[in-house]
């Protein structure tokens, strides 16, 4: 199985390969107001991708990263109507907030463009239905881009759990966060909204707790929890007045299986891991590459290799797909899988607020 997924894999790549050449895919980029935008202005330095276009209505953010990265005056646009009326990417990537996603949906689907948002898809329940159904209207792909989608060693656990090396799953347990936002220098431009509960639908909740929500749908291959119960609180107070910073998500599962997503802005260190237990054994991906396999509490754990060949960004993965590849129903970046994660969300909000578990139908 093991070989047969590899050669899969270096055939796809293969077939890219064919399909493009060596010429970097060519995108559009709707706001530069969130922080991730700076891994793709070093792939565009790298000459890895070909930025054709930049939608920023802040001048002197645009400005800014105009000098910074070099980039050609003639890129950049008002808005985002504007520059599609002057050029048509093959995708566009939105750097923008949460609750504008809607807005970029409505502009690039129906135009048959496809779109990559960073994560969480929507700030809404509502929002991210009518993004679904738009791009199934236009039959036209809009994706979900989260880090720990590239974390190898998550990949590894993934076909593991698929191969019953563990047993039944039983629990999940997702730690994701890191001292703050202000704590660790991001922009002005993404604290404005990151830490609006307008703009980014809420606070750590929302920014970390998605991401648990995203890998707990795929290990459950799609499935939706039974319930959602959450707490939340503001630790911080005096850095975020707005919005919570810690948040403790628990999803009920109908065979019994639980789902425990830990979000915060008040680690005392970045953190982005996944603990999965079963019957028979626990995987845990510690980091990015560490995988470690548990048997008996008391053992030393197996290190499991996770050098299986993986997309190492979305550049490539966005590559592959728009190469004609097939995605996975489930896949992590899809939006079956993502709006059940805002469904999540959501529901969580509601919990902690109201004080009481949300039941789903």
């Amino acid at each position: 199985m093991k070989h047969i997924t590899k050669l899969f894999f270096l055939l796809a790549m293969l077939f890219q390969h064919v399909a493009y050449g060596n010429t970097p895919l060519k995108v559009a980029v709707a706001g530069l107001n969130h922080d991730h935008v700076y891994l793709l202005l070093n792939l565009y330095k790298e000459k890895k991708v070909e930025i054709i276009g930049i939608a920023e209505s802040n001048s002197v953010l645009a400005d800014k990263i105009q000098a910074q990265y070099n980039l050609p005056k003639s890129v950049f646009y008002p808005d985002l109507g504007s520059l599609l009326k002057k050029v048509k990417p093959q995708v566009v990537l939105a750097y923008n907030p949460t609750n504008e996603h809607i807005q970029v949906a409505e502009i690039c689907l129906p135009l048959k463009i496809p779109v990559m948002v960073e994560k969480p898809l929507a700030t809404t329940l509502a929002d991210a239905n009518r993004i679904a159904s738009l791009s199934k209207e236009y039959k036209t792909a809009f994706l979900v881009n989260y880090e720990t989608t590239w974390y190898r060693s998550n990949q590894q656990l993934k076909q593991l759990v698929d191969q019953n090396a563990v047993g039944r799953v039983t629990r999940m347990i997702v730690k994701d966060g890191h001292e703050g936002p202000k704590e660790i220098g991001c922009s002005n431009y993404f604290l404005e909204w990151l830490t609006d509960p307008q703009k980014n639908g809420g606070g750590a909740l929302m920014d970390f707790g998605c991401y648990g929500a995203n890998l707990m749908t795929w290990i459950k291959n799609g499935e939706r929890p039974i319930a959602v119960s959450a707490i939340t609180h503001q630790l911080k107070p005096e850095f975020y007045p707005k919005v919570e910073d810690d948040a403790t998500i628990i999803l009920s599962y109908r065979d019994g299986s639980t789902g425990i997503i830990q979000a915060s802005w008040a680690w005392p260190y970045s953190v982005k891991d996944l603990q999965v237990f079963g019957t028979k054994a626990q995987l845990y991906a510690q980091n990015d590459k560490k995988l470690l396999k548990y048997a008996q509490h008391n053992e030393e754990p197996t290190v499991i290799p996770t050098d299986q060949p993986y997309f190492e960004h979305h550049i490539q993965y966005l590559e592959h797909v728009l190469s004609g590849n097939q995605l996975a129903e489930n896949d992590l970046g899809s939006l079956r899988n993502n709006v059940t994660v805002v469904e999540i969300l959501e529901a969580a909000k509601r919990s902690a607020k109201e004080g009481k578990t949300i039941a789903f139908n």
